[in-house]
């Protein structure tokens, strides 16, 4: 039985000897041409050195990619699923910084695990900390800048933010637990080396703590001298408890550390898919950080667009998705991306996300900037002179005139 690798090839070979003839045209742009449309002798598709057929059958874009991919750009895709995980009792943690995934510099990423009642204890970054909760349920606490205090539990779809250098804490609820993505808005930010309480505690002298809080040294005597980072604890109380607990003497801060993001009302709507904003506009305390949540239906495509005020971090929820990237060259490279995958698309390079499964696509899209911005490639030209348009591109005015110029977001699949 032919295998799936040697189908392929051969059915790339096919369509090569098909289009032999018609290179440099529509769908093969390039003088000399790129991809399969090259393979005229019998062997030139054929893979017949050590391979990883596992790995190579989630990667058909790298392994024959569109005619339409040319140039040498940076590598698009970084994963969780590689990542070395950090286990604890309590839960565990794997990340992708910019030592890992090289054109990601403005967000690192960390995936994170914890148990009913498990703790990532209390720390600060100095980056500031944006999540979303992708399984679960968790108590957050933080202490803002002017010292005023606040707690909240979140769900699957929320978000927190916490800005650089503010005191927080993670704990897991029941029945569960809970698991998270968390983005740093710095490439170069590790999860690994936060700012601990216990670290903090360990390395003061016992007769500083003594002053510092009032009360004698051996207060201080059963301290841990390791730090936690995370650990087993018992599943916190009543929300309501907790929340009286710390008002002592505070007041509550004017903005919410916490956002419903799957709550909110999308940006764009259609039988297509839907997406979701979550920036400085309305999750007021997020000054560094803005979000798209994106769900594509089978079929449909994230529309042409590009960012003009920061990259693009993205983390794949749930799907299949192949998605192109476009820059001046030209250069154009495909990568296919599933469940826990990431994606990385540099301010102003175009780039579309195509649903290439049979189930909803989600993924998030995380900014480091205060709002979300986007240009729609359809708005644009439908928003220029007809006549114009059509003289760069050869096509219809009346043509023009079907295209959407609404900026659908999420556009179906063609019947």
């Amino acid at each position: 039985m032919l295998s799936r690798r040697n189908m392929l090839a051969a059915s790339a070979l096919g369509a090569a000897m098909t289009a032999s003839a018609r290179a440099a045209t529509f769908g093969n742009p390039d003088e000399p041409p790129q991809g399969a449309i090259n393979a005229k002798a019998p062997g030139t598709l054929a893979d017949p050195g050590p391979q990883n057929p596992a790995i190579a059958k989630e990667f058909p874009s790298a392994q024959f990619p569109p005619a339409t991919d040319v140039g040498g750009m940076p590598m698009t895709w970084a994963s969780f699923n590689n990542a070395p995980k950090r286990i604890q009792n309590g839960g565990w943690a794997r990340q992708v910084t910019v030592e890992d995934f090289a054109i990601s510099k403005e967000i690192s990423g960390v995936n994170m695990r914890l148990t009913a009642g498990g703790i990532r204890e209390l720390h600060w970054h100095q980056a500031a900390e944006w999540a979303i909760m992708t399984y679960g349920n968790c108590r957050v606490t933080v202490l803002d800048a002017q010292g005023r205090p606040y707690v909240a539990d979140v769900k699957t779809g929320d978000l927190w933010y916490f800005p650089a250098g503010t005191p927080h804490s993670l704990q897991g609820l029941g029945p569960d637990g809970c698991e998270f993505v968390i983005c740093f808005d710095d490439g170069h930010a590790n999860e690994f080396n936060t700012l601990l309480l216990s670290d903090w505690f360990a390395h003061t002298p016992p007769e500083v703590l003594a002053k510092n809080f009032g009360v004698p040294a051996d207060n201080f005597a059963k301290i841990p001298l390791h730090n936690l980072w995370i650990f087993q604890g018992t599943v916190p109380g009543d929300l309501a408890a907790d929340r009286a607990a710390i008002s002592r003497n505070a007041i509550t801060p004017p903005h919410p550390f916490v956002f419903s993001l799957e709550g909110s009302r999308p940006v764009r709507q259609s039988d297509a898919g839907t997406i979701h904003v979550a920036d400085s506009t309305n999750f007021n305390v997020s000054q560094t950080v803005a979000a798209a949540l994106v769900t594509v239906k089978p079929g449909g495509v994230r529309e042409m667009h590009w960012h003009p005020n920061a990259d693009e971090w993205q983390y794949y929820i749930k799907g299949k998705a192949r998605m192109t990237v476009f820059n001046t060259g030209p250069n154009a490279l495909t990568m296919d991306f599933a469940a826990g995958d990431i994606g990385y698309v540099r301010r102003n390079y175009g780039h579309y996300v195509e649903n290439v499964g049979d189930t909803d696509l989600q993924f998030i899209g995380v900014f480091r900037a205060p709002r979300y911005e986007e240009i729609s490639l359809s708005n644009w030209l439908t928003h220029t002179p007809p006549k114009l348009v059509a003289q760069h591109l050869n096509v219809d005015e009346a043509s023009i005139a079907k295209w959407p110029d609404n900026s659908p977001g999420v556009m179906p699949k063609i019947a």
